[in-house]
């Protein structure tokens, strides 16, 4: 077992802290096979029980709100008790359970409340999981410990659509593909109570906690969370994305997991390179790169399969970017007695308005996709100019005032 002191530094709190981003690393890449390999597929398995593109707009936009929302909740709860590993060890477990009882579903409405409770488990252990993670990142540099990380996860989510797809390929049975992700599910399970015994305080890691004096966050956050919030908007859940495919028989109902492997594998190494770039060049990684995954809206929602192949890559980049950047960009931010908070209160308002522009979009879409798509673009490339406001402050290293 690592033992962690304040009294240890250098090469050897480096090397701990690496051990611990690839272990719980190992442990995500388990949860996304599982949860991504079930929401590759959610679209279509909707559809097959007979709910409306309005419906899985709804469903996977509140599932998102709460999965977002609830983090402000989880946020506070874990900085207020600092009981980290309990909190985060609760919300996989909902979360695990939720995917593969799925399988037992037979109605959308019905499916609908596992998925939405599959979100509420992630809501649950990401803050304080992140927070855990922030204190390993301040030894590595933070874009490369929350790229590494995200890379793993990510490449789970690659793992994932393509055993739902062979199981599809080779049965064309949803809900044995649900029963399925059971196995990756309890592995993660496992993991999770593994890397809690072996490292119970990992924010023994970063030796100096300042005391926190000043009541609120840094404007650059604000700045940070607005731009943030205007990508969410505009970024439609890959639900609807696989329920175009399957309503304009663009792509076979099998293949769609695929598609979301490849966006899945897109993300994974884009957060590997870029998290590593974001150290090096800060912001300026964040603003190109929002620019080119703006892009995916019309490529998706116009093309056809291998046009729609490369907006689905597009769309992986999107998020990947944004689910690495986001937590390395947030822990400089703030202290880190404040940073679980600051993690809920980010994620909480980046969920809401994703639940406010999947309603949109999927409402759009029963309309017209060039709206659809002319809404998706404008709201991500709305978000460049509070982000290049944050580039230029954290370039010039301005001081930042409490908001």
């Amino acid at each position: 077992m690592d033992k962690i002191s304040g009294a240890v530094n250098g090469p050897k709190i480096r090397d701990t802290a690496l051990r611990f981003v690839l272990l719980i690393g190992v442990l995500s890449f388990f949860a996304d096979f599982t949860y991504e390999g079930s929401r590759s597929i959610l679209g279509p398995y909707l559809e097959s029980l007979q709910a409306s593109a309005f419906a899985v707009g709804v469903v996977t936009g509140l599932g998102e709100l709460l999965g977002y929302g609830l983090r402000l909740v989880s946020g506070r709860f874990a900085d207020r008790t600092q009981k980290f590993w309990p909190i985060t060890i609760f919300g996989y477990f909902l979360q695990m359970t939720s995917v593969p009882l799925l399988a037992l579903t037979g109605s959308w409405p019905a499916a609908a409340v596992l998925i939405i409770l599959e979100r509420v488990g992630k809501a649950t252990r990401n803050p304080p999981r992140d927070t855990m993670l922030s204190h390993a990142a301040k030894q590595m540099g933070y874009g490369w410990a929350f790229g590494v990380h995200e890379a793993l996860d990510q490449f789970g989510a690659l793992v994932g659509p393509l055993i739902v797809a062979a199981v599809l390929a080779l049965r064309g049975d949803f809900h044995l593909a649900f029963a399925a992700l059971a196995i990756p599910a309890v592995i993660n399970l496992t993991l999770v109570l593994i890397a809690n015994r072996v490292y119970p305080h990992p924010e023994q890691m970063e030796t100096s906690l300042p005391d926190v004096q000043a009541r609120g966050l840094p404007r650059v956050f604000w700045l940070y969370l607005t731009g943030a919030v205007l990508v969410a908007a505009g970024f439609a859940d890959f639900p609807l994305i696989a329920y175009h495919f399957a309503q304009a028989s663009i792509v076979s109902t099998d293949i769609i997991p695929v598609f979301y492997a490849v966006a899945m594998g897109v993300s994974g190494t884009g957060s590997l390179v870029f998290g590593r770039l974001y150290d090096r060049f800060g912001f300026w990684v964040l603003i190109a790169l929002t620019v080119i995954a703006a892009l995916f809206a019309p490529l998706v929602f116009l093309g056809g399969f291998w046009t729609a192949l490369v907006g689905a890559a597009l769309w992986g980049l999107g998020m990947g970017v944004h689910e690495s950047i986001i937590p390395a960009a947030v822990a400089p931010m703030v202290p880190p007695q404040r940073r679980a908070s600051a993690y809920g209160l980010f994620t909480a308002g980046y969920g809401i308005f994703w639940f406010l522009g999947s309603a949109a979009i999927g409402y759009l879409y029963t309309i017209s996709i060039p709206a659809l798509i002319a809404f998706s673009v404008l709201l991500q490339l709305a978000a460049i100019p509070w982000f290049l406001s944050v580039a230029l402050r954290t370039r010039r290293g301005q001081p930042e005032s409490a908001g």
